[in-house]
């Protein structure tokens, strides 16, 4: 999913039932959006976003870690927290790039955003061996040679977005809680909060950040222009339940004073096909293979089935 100020786009198309696009209603869902914005359609050989990653893909020895400039610093000034709706958005402003791994070019760091599930049902855009995982983050750059957005949604490699998944376990991720715990501040739709800049390498499992997958797609939100290299991280971020379920059930898609307050979750676009595309392991990465995917099965699976292996324990007494 991107934000940038990709929103302008957006809200210039009025449609017939709404004027914005969402997840949870059939005339305007992912499934409909193509009804509403042409480049939605998942024409035949098309390259939309998000896909599954499977044993389909293959080892390309070149592909290193990124340079991730500036993600180690604490900038000045402000970054901005927003709900817009469809996400939980960080604008972090201007002072991080990102570079090297076959990328084609610098990209300027633009801002960062999060998908996510529900209490009984994990949300993670992409896929891995057909499991989602809890959560998913997405840092959006901009390619530098490009004068404004527009210019880079015609470029099939205009964007890079760096993604992450985000799995549950018992800990406070004290990094994570720079954002969460503003999440208050943000919960409803056009509600933001200032954030003092702080180093985004901390939200990221830094130890492995050369295992990654590499693939040609599209904005996982309309216009779903297909000018994205995606970098999806093999290791995921790992977070609290409590910090999840702040997510799952405190973030809404409508703003305070609506007579229908609508609560925001399960904010992914469904899976679309490869095709012709080939997806790309690096260096490091582990090759996903038909005996080694099951092992992605995330954690928030695991403790949603525990209250039941637990009954299932006692009654066997």
């Amino acid at each position: 999913m991107i934000w940038i100020t990709i929103t302008v786009l957006i809200m210039s198309v009025t449609l017939s039932h709404t004027d914005d696009f969402c997840y949870d209603n059939h005339h305007c869902d992912p499934y409909a959006w193509g009804d509403w914005f042409q480049s939605c359609h998942p024409i035949l050989e098309a390259h939309h976003s998000p896909i599954n990653l499977d044993h389909s893909m293959s080892r390309n020895d070149s592909l290193d870690a990124l340079l991730l400039d500036g993600f180690n610093a604490s900038h000045t000034g402000h970054w901005k927290l927003k709900n817009n709706g469809h996400s939980i958005v960080l604008e972090v402003g201007n002072g991080m790039s990102v570079s090297g791994g076959g990328l084609p070019g610098l990209y300027h760091t633009t801002q960062l955003h999060f998908h996510w599930g529900s209490l009984i049902s994990n949300g993670s855009e992409h896929t891995v061996d057909q499991h989602r995982y809890p959560m998913e983050m997405h840092i959006v750059n901009v390619k530098s040679s490009h004068p404004n957005l527009t210019s880079a949604l015609a470029d099939p490699t205009g964007l890079a977005v760096l993604g992450f998944f985000i799995d549950v376990n018992y800990i406070d991720n004290v990094h994570f809680g720079q954002i969460s715990q503003l999440l208050s501040s943000v919960a409803y739709k056009g509600e933001m909060a200032s954030v003092k800049p702080f180093p985004l390498i901390s939200l990221l499992p830094e130890n492995s950040l050369s295992k990654y997958y590499r693939y040609h797609g599209s904005l996982t939100t309309p216009p779903c222009s297909q000018a994205v290299l995606w970098t999806m991280y093999e290791v995921p971020i790992y977070v609290s339940w409590s910090q999840f379920k702040q997510f799952a059930t405190r973030i809404f898609s409508t703003e305070k004073d609506e007579e229908h307050v609508t609560h925001l979750h399960d904010n992914f676009r469904h899976i679309h096909p490869i095709f012709s595309r080939r997806i790309y392991a690096s260096k490091d990465a582990k090759l996903l293979s038909a005996s080694t995917t099951h092992l992605y099965i995330p954690v928030l699976a695991v403790l949603l089935l525990q209250p039941t292996l637990t009954v299932v324990l006692i009654y066997g007494l």
